[in-house]
């Protein structure tokens, strides 16, 4: 009997010490956070524009020509500029290159900002909107638009002429350019008639 109690007695005690310890208590693990896509509503930085900037695909457009354009050495309105754009928006110049090959140059509004201080500063730059076609589906447009670059807004002749691929999403508040592309007319690309100024122009 005392080989078989002794035992016993002894794993009674070992529970008892074991349940006078005090057990931490388990901690409820909060739930993970979801994850959600960033929403482009707001542009990059604190930044300025006119009241009807965004209202409309016209008036953003507008805006972007407006916004670049001056007689040399006048500041630009970059916080306009800024605001008009989402924040990781691109602009993209196509660059012919040697043998018949093109390079495209991305940027960042700022990107361009920072290149093209120094070009304004001495030059006068003017770029108008002569023509342009338009698609729309929903909260998408893509803007095809001709442009031409002058040193004075009532030169006789523009010194290059190109256009601009620009795409703009609804965010339902306002418009905002997502994307711009650009490519300039050149001696081995013409303009074609129908990206150019006519009449009954369809826009």
């Amino acid at each position: 009997m005392k080989q078989g109690w002794i035992p016993l007695a002894l794993a009674a005690a070992f529970a008892g010490a074991a349940q006078a310890q005090p057990q931490p208590a388990a901690q409820p693990q909060p739930a993970p956070a979801p994850v959600q896509a960033p929403v482009h509503t707001a542009p990059a930085q604190p930044a300025t524009s006119k009241e009807a900037d965004g209202a409309s695909v016209d008036s953003t457009v507008a805006a972007l020509y407006e916004v670049i354009s001056g007689p040399a050495g006048a500041p630009r309105n970059w916080n306009r500029m800024r605001a008009l754009f989402v924040p990781d928006a691109k602009l993209s110049m196509i660059v012919p290159q040697n043998h018949g090959s093109f390079a495209l140059r991305p940027m960042t509004v700022e990107d361009y900002i920072s290149r093209n201080m120094s070009t304004f500063s001495a030059n006068g730059f003017y770029e108008k909107e002569i023509a342009r076609r338009t698609e729309t589906f929903g909260q998408l447009v893509h803007v095809f638009s001709t442009y031409e670059l002058l040193r004075a807004p009532h030169d006789a002749k523009p010194f290059l002429r190109g256009i601009n691929s620009i795409q703009l999403v609804h965010d339902g508040k306002r418009w905002w350019i997502a994307n711009l592309i650009w490519r300039a007319e050149d001696a081995h690309l013409a303009l074609p008639e129908r990206y150019l100024p006519t009449t009954d122009d369809a826009r």
